[in-house]
């Protein structure tokens, strides 16, 4: 990628390089320089700012808004847009003025006959190269969707964030079981709630601190957390790692916020080190549960702090938990990390300078794993969405960062050193001699952050429960947030730009983002395939039929290599196992539908791809009693969609 091409991908996501000059003196050379987001101060009203008219910034209303005899609303000061939500105001200001403009006179639960005859204006239609797409101009189809799995168009309230997750909607699995074909696949009916009643259900995690640990391969590990682990979170920083590391050794692991950090930091190596867990017998202790025992009895002092650093700490053991496949665990930690950071965030200068980039860096691991676990589990809002505009993206660590907690930095005499180097073995190598440990990346964590913000999105679109939706009125919606995505792909930096084939990928962070793309544009045309399932004469529809391949194409490109979703087992496989669950009943009714079945690739190819999940998922029920029910559903609804199969070929 050249330097012009380079910098008009970072100025498509909002990014700018800063020069060592605005940054402070820094120990690398200028070529590793962070780039940082731009952020850009509001100074017009909402609607000057959609129209992209100058504002004369009168109040109540702006000359504009007066003419128009509009609602003028200014953003609160210290609210900024960076160059991705605007983009994100513009989309959706076009899709209500496509709406209100082609749709005038109809009601909110317009439905139109599926014998319409169908027409499609999506210039886009069949072409699958994000590269060559433009802005659409929206997809008019017919018919009409019940209430099962989809919600209404909804203009979110001006203080509400266009990236929340609604508190009442219809994406998780379990919602498929109510389809129509699909709910033929189940032997018994399922709650919705089942899975999180399982997991609340559940024996909780007991452990033993262990003051006996071994260190002897704490720089393996650790070297394995910076190369493997820290691209998930990007919450540690590479370069004052080794300093921290050596202060917990002088403490003797006895005591505060660094030693608690430096243990989860092990954890999650040795964790990264042994691969998914999911290959561990039972009857095994989990890779790094001794460093884990161990952090766990700082934990209820850390709690008592309201510090960045024993955010960051509460943030790593949460996501050792999400590697134990523990997700209401998870998430009881998480909702104490979001008490601390909305009361930190509440005041500016309640976060030293110093401290500012590890809090930003918090809050979005914090605002991933909540929104991950709200897409699936009906668990209560944290409130730390609320803070999504005023917490800027992440951007560079500062090599010499201060401390703020001087007391866990003391310095060791040499005699110190030497009882250490006794007490545990290795102490003394030096744990940031691999080039990985230095790297500070941060593009996959900038991508998922974007990708999360178009998935909740999608949720708070198309999914929310408190209507029905119509073809008529998601044509246009789907279409604009499809261009969003491939938006989302377009600005993908090279180093973590996945291509769009099948073909498996040696990176792990382009593999999981290409899954993780696959499965929002599943969810993005999922209402087509229920529409055709409630009713098959809706595929005679060209674009109802088009928008069911580009679903069914995503969904395939997830399962056909199943064991792709091993790449993302420390931060996902909880996540990943229901997303397999999900994509595979979809597949299965498609099998059994006629207007669909022909869109799919031979009989014996699908039965493999479905067996292949089947099998992977059967690997997890002994890590979690919300995968194991899973498994027993797709494994009982695989067996009757075989049954169905045969006898309709009996009776043809």
């Amino acid at each position: 990628m050249d330097m012009h091409t380079e910098q008009e991908t970072l100025d498509s996501l909002g990014y700018y390089t800063a020069s060592n000059a605005s940054l402070g003196k820094k120990k690398r050379s200028s070529t590793e320089a962070a780039e940082y987001p731009r952020r850009r101060a509001t100074i017009a009203c909402q609607i000057c700012r959609l129209r992209k008219t100058r504002c004369n910034g009168a109040r109540p209303k702006c000359q504009l808004c007066s003419d128009l005899d509009a609602e003028c609303v200014y953003r609160e000061p210290g609210i900024k847009l960076d160059a991705g939500d605007k983009l994100i105001l513009d989309h959706l200001a076009r899709i209500e003025s496509f709406l209100h403009s082609n749709l005038p006179n109809q009601g909110p639960r317009l439905a139109l006959s599926v014998n319409s005859p169908a027409t499609s204006n999506d210039t886009n239609l069949g072409n699958d190269d994000p590269s060559t797409r433009t802005s659409p101009s929206g997809l008019p189809v017919h018919g009409r969707l019940s209430a099962v799995g989809l919600g209404s168009w909804v203009k979110p309230p001006a203080s509400l964030s266009i990236s929340t997750m609604p508190k009442m909607h219809t994406t998780p699995a379990l919602h498929l079981l109510q389809w129509p074909l699909i709910r033929d696949l189940v032997s018994r009916t399922y709650d919705p709630q089942q899975l999180l009643q399982l997991e609340m259900a559940r024996e909780p995690l007991r452990l033993t601190p262990n003051s006996g640990f071994d260190l002897t391969n704490a720089s393996t590990y650790a070297q394995a957390f910076f190369n493997y682990g820290n691209v998930w979170y990007a919450c540690v920083n590479p370069y004052t790692w080794n300093r921290y590391y050596q202060s917990a050794l002088a403490q003797g692991f006895q005591k505060g916020p660094m030693s608690c950090l430096v243990l989860l930091v092990l954890a999650l190596g040795s964790a990264s080190h042994s691969g998914s867990i999911s290959f561990v017998a039972p009857d095994r202790e989990p890779p790094g549960l001794p460093y884990f025992a161990a952090a766990w009895s700082f934990l209820p002092s850390i709690m008592m702090r309201n510090t960045v650093i024993a955010t960051q700490c509460m943030v790593m053991a949460s996501a050792y938990l999400f590697y134990l496949v523990r997700p209401l665990e998870a998430w009881t930690l998480l909702s104490n990390v979001s008490m601390k950071l909305q009361l930190l965030f509440g005041s500016p200068n309640r976060i030293p300078t110093q401290w500012r980039e590890l809090s930003v860096r918090v809050y979005w691991n914090a605002l991933l794993f909540e929104s991950d676990l709200l897409a699936e589990l009906d668990i209560p809002h944290s409130g730390i969405v609320n803070f999504e505009e005023l917490v800027e993206l992440p951007g560079g660590f500062e090599e010499d960062e201060d401390d703020e907690e001087q007391e866990d930095m003391d310095h060791h005499t040499p005699g110190e050193e030497r009882q250490m180097a006794r007490n545990y073995p290795g102490f003394l190598r030096p744990v940031d001699s691999h080039p990985g440990i230095r790297r500070d990346e941060l593009w996959y964590f900038l991508a998922e952050i974007a990708l999360r913000r178009l998935l909740n999105r999608v949720s708070h679109i198309i999914y929310q429960k408190d209507s029905t939706h119509t073809l008529a009125s998601l044509g246009p919606i789907v279409s604009e947030l499809d261009f969003q995505l491939s938006q989302w792909y377009d600005s993908l930096p090279e180093p973590v730009q996945f291509p769009l084939t099948q073909a498996p990928l040696s990176n792990p962070a382009q593999t999981v983002l290409r899954l993780r793309y696959n499965a929002c544009r599943t969810i993005i045309y999922r209402p087509y395939i229920l529409a055709v399932f409630e009713n098959e004469q809706a595929g005679l529809d060209p674009g109802v039929k088009e928008c069911c391949r580009r679903c069914l194409d995503a969904t395939l490109r997830q399962l056909e290599h199943i064991t792709s979703h091993r790449e993302g087992h420390l931060p996902y496989l909880w996540q990943g196992a229901l997303s397999m669950v999900s994509q595979t009943l979809l597949i299965m009714g498609a099998t059994m539908c006629p207007a669909l079945s022909t869109l799919l690739p031979p009989a014996s190819r699908m039965d493999a791809i479905i067996a292949g999940v089947v099998t992977e998922v059967e690997r997890y029920t002994n890590l979690a009693p919300s995968l194991k029910l899973s498994a027993e559903i797709i494994r009982d609804a695989e067996r009757r969609r075989q049954m169905y199969l045969r006898s309709t070929t009996v009776c043809l």
